[in-house]
Order: C-alpha cells, then sequence, then structure tokens
C-alpha cells in the first residue's frame, strides 16, 4: 500500500493526456495558498513580458507598485517594483504547470519578447517537458508539462523505484481521501 493517491480533483491541472485542455484563466479571488513575489526595476517592461511571453493576465494592480498576475486557478505572482535588481539570476527556480500543447507556442512567444530568454523544452526522467525562462526581472521560471504516462515505460520504472504507484493501478489510491 502507498502514501500517495491521485487526487487531480483539488487541482486546475488537467490530467495529462491527448485531449488534456488548459483550464480557463480564473479570475476569482481566494486565499492564495502559495504564490510567488518578483521585484522589478522597470514595472511595464516586466508585466508585458509575463503577460505577452508566459500567458498571464492582470487581476489587479496598485499603479507603480504592485502588478497581481495569474493564469490558471493558484498560479498567482505579484510583481513588485524595486529600486534595483541582483545581477545574477537567483539559484532558485518556480514552477508552474502548463500542458505539452502549450510548451512550442510558449517558447514562441517569449522567444519572440525577449529573445535569448528560454531554455528549453527538455524531457525530464519524472515525465515531464520542461522549459526554463529567465524573465527581465532574473527570476528562473520553469514551465512544466506532464507527458501522457506510459506504464511500461523508463518514467514508470523511475516511480516504482521510489515508492510511487503508477496511476491507475489501484495500489496508490488512499481509500480516506477517494
Amino acid at each position: 500500500m502507498s502514501d500517495y493517491y491521485d487526487a487531480f480533483e483539488m487541482s486546475p491541472v488537467p490530467a495529462p493526456g491527448p485531449d488534456a485542455v488548459a483550464p480557463e484563466p480564473f479570475r476569482g479571488i481566494y486565499g492564495m495558498p502559495a504564490f510567488v513575489t518578483i521585484p522589478t526595476s522597470d514595472l511595464a517592461a516586466s508585466v508585458d513580458y509575463w503577460i505577452r511571453g508566459l500567458g498571464f493576465f492582470e487581476l489587479f494592480s496598485i499603479p507603480g507598485r504592485l502588478v497581481h498576475l495569474r493564469r490558471w486557478a493558484f498560479q498567482d505572482v505579484l510583481i513588485v517594483s524595486a529600486a534595483s535588481l541582483p545581477e545574477q539570476p537567483p539559484a532558485m527556480s518556480f514552477s508552474f504547470a502548463c500542458l505539452l500543447s502549450q510548451v512550442d507556442s510558449l517558447v514562441e512567444a517569449c522567444r519572440a519578447v525577449r529573445e535569448d530568454s528560454v531554455d528549453g523544452p527538455q524531457d525530464t526522467p519524472w515525465n515531464t517537458r520542461d522549459v526554463e525562462v529567465l524573465t527581465p526581472e532574473n527570476a528562473r521560471i520553469v514551465f512544466t508539462a506532464a507527458k501522457p504516462f506510459d506504464p511500461a515505460g523508463q518514467e514508470a520504472r523511475n516511480l516504482a523505484a521510489i515508492g510511487i504507484a503508477p496511476p491507475g493501478d489501484g495500489h496508490g489510491d488512499d481509500g480516506e481521501h477517494a
């Protein structure tokens, strides 16, 4: 028995597959369980990149000080004015879910706004295709898309090796949360 269970009903991220459809942008107000705050010395340029390149929309703003951006539910970013920025990108990154069908257009859109801002896409051993973006504020942002799961593939073996049962085999379901 595994402690892991299928809980996609709790997430706006659709189950991976060839007919997965991205959720609509979410404009509701909620208590944010997590969000990113990104300082910028050029609020307008940063907001432009996040909207045109990364596909976010402006939820609200405090002119000259802060812009609250969002994509899907629970993908919130606060862009805040700062007097200066570090010259080097931070060692950490922040990841947002997307769909495989969005990866190529995301890369194209980011490169159209800032040509050298994208690294990837790259496939990972944990069954995703990732695109790393360096934003105008030197934030390292990763868009990660789950690939369709192949129970006979290497990714399934990678997950099994760390104790995660493949979806749909009945061993990963947690009856208390079903």
